[in-house]
């Protein structure tokens, strides 16, 4: 196998979760995440713990059909249950796209991004992708940070939500959702 070949499997996502086991329901809800942890744990919080303009992952650049010199706005957040970190949510956000309806999305603080996105019926997301992400992996290092024990391997999902805006633009928000093992134990 060539190293390119080697790079761009390690890059790749599947369409279905194999393997996931005990994280599969998790992975496969098609609904919004923040409602369905509302509802899991009496006390659900968001925690910003990044907010920066910086260049996406090559792979995040490619599916958004965005320069990867280019930089976006990368907004991580942990999504905790009753005060144990569940969820690390990593998003990329096009300049283009914070403009109009989207305009405030680079300013929601402790405010669930998937509130705002679901809340509007104009939005439409793609199918989910799914990844086992192992230590060596980017998003797995920026979502273990956090947490004291380290797991050998962490289950993501990531899609793409687009709102038609006036003309023919499209504003385009990657959102990648990392599955922590404590969202397995209430």
């Amino acid at each position: 196998m060539k190293i390119r070949d080697s790079i761009q499997h390690r890059n790749n996502w599947l369409k279905k979760p194999i393997t996931s086991h005990q994280y599969s329901h998790w992975l496969i809800d098609n609904g919004s995440l923040t409602y369905r942890l509302q509802q899991h744990y009496t006390n659900f919080s968001v925690k910003s713990v990044n907010l920066k303009y910086a260049k996406p992952l090559l792979d995040e650049a490619i599916l958004l059909k965005h320069s990867p010199y280019q930089l976006a706005l990368i907004r991580e957040v942990l999504l905790t249950g009753n005060n144990q970190p569940v969820v690390f949510a990593h998003s990329v956000l096009p300049h283009t796209s914070l403009r109009g309806a989207w305009n405030k999305l680079g300013r929601l603080g402790n405010k669930p991004l998937g509130a705002a996105l679901f809340a509007n019926p104009k939005v439409k997301r793609t199918s989910l992708e799914f990844k086992k992400l192992s230590r060596y992996n980017p998003l797995f290092k920026r979502a273990t940070e956090h947490l004291m024990r380290k797991p050998s391997y962490l289950w993501a999902r990531r899609s793409i939500f687009s709102l038609n805006t006036v003309g023919t633009n499209c504003a385009n928000i990657l959102v990648t959702e990392i599955f922590l093992p404590q969202i397995l134990t209430k």
